[in-house]
């Protein structure tokens, strides 16, 4: 199979689809892989390396994504792309297509193309393996960013995370208990800031209490729960777990007037929607705004800010499902690999997914296994 890896072209995406690892483990069995010039080399990864691989570089973003009949990104091609899918074509990434723009989610449909987004590839209990790996970087990655925006020269409060002798430590709160809740949890328990955790679910709180090395206070996230926490929060992480479908919006303006000036709010769940009625995406070298006197970070894409890692960590997840999709195509593949069935937006022009069909009002045509 011809398989095409552009260079990543959303702002500040600093990561690449494969490892020069990754692309030999397909080249050695007989697939021809195509790598857009520059594409990994800010995780670490030269052309040169990439040709050792076995895969051919070429110098045009056309090229590399025309000659693939499987194209794969980390982030999903902007809408100004479009142009370059090829009917048939099977196009992987993280896509968030509940968060798009209804004009380019029906101009992709009529590309008659396949779409499977990492961050819904997974088994019925909702484990997706490729949001896990790179929830596992984001978490720890907030709390040290989010540290950092707590100090003066960043516009923060003047605040040390984990505190000193004779100094309390900040009050860090965590909207969400999945897993890039949950690392973030660990990482702040871990500096010693004070931890609150909030969720909807008992049994989502439960659970992180009992992985996290001491005990953390917990509460329900009501509506009357996040405004006591928001009081008295000097850095807010917000990731609220969803999976194929947009963020709910947990925090609304008035609430969020209930913090003390100069403190800082990470939303990400940007990616999905924005889980704060304030948020707005935010790229580096700006990634911060100020509202309601309050410091917003709402990177869509934190974990590009150590590439080489979470490169390394997207290949280790995502080369299976590559090479099942490699040797037998997307259709058979679909049709009998129930994860990467339930990962795909669309197929051929139809919304395979029925919580994005309903969000846009277009029909709903699963999939069957076997078919």
């Amino acid at each position: 199979m011809d398989i095409g890896i552009p260079k990543e072209s959303r702002q500040h995406e600093h990561r690449v689809a494969l490892t020069p690892a990754g692309v030999k483990a397909l080249t050695e069995r007989g697939h021809r892989v195509y790598v857009e010039t520059g594409a990994g080399s800010e995780a670490g990864h030269g052309d040169a390396d990439f040709e050792s691989a076995g895969a051919t570089v070429v110098y045009s973003r056309a090229e590399a994504f025309q000659r693939a009949e499987l194209l794969l990104a980390v982030m999903a091609p902007e809408p100004a792309e479009y142009g370059l899918l090829q009917p048939q074509q099977a196009v992987v990434a993280f896509w968030a297509l509940p968060a798009a723009h209804a004009e380019n989610l029906r101009t992709l449909i009529s590309r008659q193309v396949t779409v499977v987004g990492l961050e819904v590839v997974g088994d019925a209990e909702g484990h997706a393996p490729a949001l896990i790996a790179m929830s596992e970087i984001a978490g720890p990655l907030a709390v040290v960013v989010g540290s950092g925006l707590l100090l003066n020269e960043f516009g923060g409060k003047g605040i040390l995370l984990p505190g000193a002798p004779g100094v309390p430590p900040a009050n860090l709160v965590i909207l969400g208990t999945g897993v890039l809740g949950q690392a973030a949890a660990r990482a702040a328990v871990g500096m010693g800031a004070e931890v609150l955790l909030l969720d909807v679910s008992i049994a989502q709180l439960r659970q992180a209490r009992d992985r996290l090395p001491r005990t953390v206070p917990t509460m329900v996230a009501t509506a009357h729960n996040i405004e006591r926490a928001l009081s008295f929060a000097d850095l807010l992480i917000a990731a609220p777990a969803t999976r194929g479908e947009r963020a709910p919006v947990c925090i609304t303006r008035a609430m969020l007037r209930k913090m003390k000036p100069r403190s800082v709010v990470m939303d990400l769940a940007i990616d999905m929607g924005g889980s704060l009625e304030t948020s707005r995406p935010t790229y580096f070298p700006d990634p911060t705004y100020e509202a309601e006197g309050i410091t917003h970070f709402c990177v869509p894409n934190l974990p590009s800010i150590v590439a080489r890692s979470a490169t390394t960590a997207l290949t280790n997840t995502v080369l299976p499902w590559v090479l099942e999709l490699a040797e037998k195509g997307a259709d058979r593949t679909l049709a009998e690999n129930e994860p990467l069935r339930r990962g795909a937006y669309l197929h051929h022009g139809k919304v395979l997914r029925q919580p994005l069909a309903e969000l846009f009002g277009l029909p709903y045509q699963p999939l069957d296994a076997g078919r």
